[in-house]
């Protein structure tokens, strides 16, 4: 859905992506500092259940992750390394942001062990990370499906919530239960997560499923 506004999105980040150029960084670069600072604060925040200020640092490091593109239509251009390098650690820092989640949710569940005996009392922290469990499967599927599909030779990159979307959600599910310091916030999230990621790969998988049968041989003699 937020796909939509990439063309003004990187008309707004440009004067940064110059600025970045300017101090001497390469697109490589800022894929390896956006990946990793995202990696430790997603894991971090987790464990420290600071989700507003996590939330926070994440959205910038988010947006400096993705001036690696801007920074490489001013540079050499783009190389093929560069977008396997940039795709690969998306999925690294995905995967981290997700786990903090997971890490926030279990220590709420530990907290609630603790204080009662009772490991199911707080279903809140329970939906809320089985729900995000669940959504780091979606992500790796909505990203593989793709990737696979123009590894065959077609293209699968629709669907309803692509990564953009995905960190939305999920930063402003984070924000706003740090803000109010009710879990049902991010619990929220995670299960719109849940649904909408399964949504994404289900129409990744038609996309691919149709243009994949068009280009076979064997698809005129069924």
């Amino acid at each position: 859905m937020l796909e939509k506004l990439r063309p003004a999105f990187k008309r707004l980040i440009n004067p940064i992506a110059k600025g970045l150029v300017a101090c001497g960084l390469s697109a490589n670069a800022v894929t390896v500092i956006g990946a990793v600072g995202t990696t430790i604060v997603g894991i971090v925040t987790g464990l420290t259940g600071w989700l507003f200020w996590g939330a926070l640092v994440l959205t910038v490091l988010v947006v400096f992750d993705s001036l690696d593109g801007s920074v490489a239509a001013l540079t050499n251009g783009g190389t093929r390394f560069g977008a396997f390098l940039d795709s690969t650690l998306d999925r690294v820092a995905d995967w981290a942001v997700l786990l903090g989640v997971v890490i926030y949710f279990f220590e709420r569940i530990v907290d609630q062990v603790q204080a009662t005996g009772n490991q199911y009392g707080n279903w809140v922290a329970q939906v809320g990370m089985w729900c995000a469990l669940y959504a780091v499967m979606t992500s790796f599927v909505t990203s593989y499906a793709r990737a696979r599909a123009q590894a065959m030779g077609g293209e699968a990159k629709g669907g309803i919530a692509t990564r953009s979307d995905r960190l939305t959600i999920i930063l402003v599910g984070m924000a706003l239960s740090g803000l109010t310091r009710q879990d049902a916030w991010l619990m929220a999230a995670m299960a719109i997560l849940a649904v909408l990621g399964t949504i994404t790969v289900i129409q990744r998988l038609h996309e691919a499923h149709g243009l994949i049968e068009e280009d076979d041989p064997a698809h005129g003699n069924r």
